[in-house]
């Protein structure tokens, strides 16, 4: 189910000129606020423009976005996680310190600092997203790193001289990848509703780039006479968030059978 779910916006993402009925940025003010009909099956925003295609065109953003965080916080987690778990000693004291910094911080309120700060853009969204989610890769990580540092396998590979570098690419992490893999999937579901939320606030991707957060802030003053401005873009969010929670409970699941018990 997380699976097809995750598809379906990665497909609408990819294949979005080619899905979408309509231009996402073509007008028809005649038909503003317009509800759902045969030819425009989401019906017709503020502007005149179709919902159903901004809606498609704005997955490319979320699950870029999504995407975006998930390599470059997951890269940089794992590369502090694993000097951190591997080295031990002041070294790890002080990597972790540094993220225990981090995480004193409530993480939404981090990234719409930076944002205000840097202004609103999408390469801003991405670089505060990935501000405060590398520390749950690193502390993932280096749990992990510990566990597995112990095993007579690396203690082998120390044993014939093996470089650190070489042990924790070629016998450590691939048996980190696993739960890391799960990691991603939730992290990706929580980059999501970040960026929904700082689009929302207008410090996401601006105006008229469709974006599913700035599309339900558009649409909450049509509440009343539109609720479907609003109430689309948020199906959207919550199936994609649903599916990728789906994902990571199922790759839990199946990459550590112990965990259906």
């Amino acid at each position: 189910m997380g699976a097809i779910l995750v598809l379906i916006a990665l497909g609408a993402a990819v294949l979005a000129p080619v899905l979408a009925p309509h231009d996402p940025s073509q007008q028809e003010l005649d038909r503003r606020l317009e509800g759902p009909s045969a030819g425009h099956f989401l019906g017709f925003d503020e502007l005149g423009r179709d919902v159903l295609s901004r809606l498609i065109h704005g997955a490319r953003v979320s699950v870029g976005v999504g995407l975006a965080v998930v390599l470059l916080a997951g890269a940089l987690g794992t590369l502090v996680g694993s000097i951190s778990g591997y080295m031990g000693g002041r070294t790890d004291a002080v990597l972790m310190r540094t993220t225990d910094v981090f995480m004193a911080f409530p993480g939404i309120l981090l990234a719409i600092a930076l944002v205000a700060v840097l202004g609103p853009a999408l390469r801003h969204v991405v670089l505060a997203l990935v501000v405060i989610g590398w520390v749950g890769y690193a502390r993932l990580v280096r749990a992990q790193v510990l566990q597995v540092r112990e095993q007579e396998f690396v203690t082998a590979a120390r044993s014939v001289g093996t470089r650190a570098g070489a042990i924790l690419v070629k016998h450590i992490l691939p048996n980190v990848l696993p739960m890391l893999l799960v990691q991603a999937s939730l992290g990706m579901a929580g980059a999501i509703l970040s960026e929904a939320g700082l689009s929302f606030l207008g410090l996401g991707i601006q105006a008229p780039t469709p974006s599913w957060g700035a599309m339900i802030n558009a649409g909450r003053g049509h509440l009343l006479d539109a609720p479907h401005l609003a109430l689309f873009p948020g199906l959207a969010i919550l199936m994609t968030v649903m599916g990728l929670n789906f994902l990571g409970d199922g790759l839990v699941d199946y990459l550590d059978p112990s965990s259906r018990q």
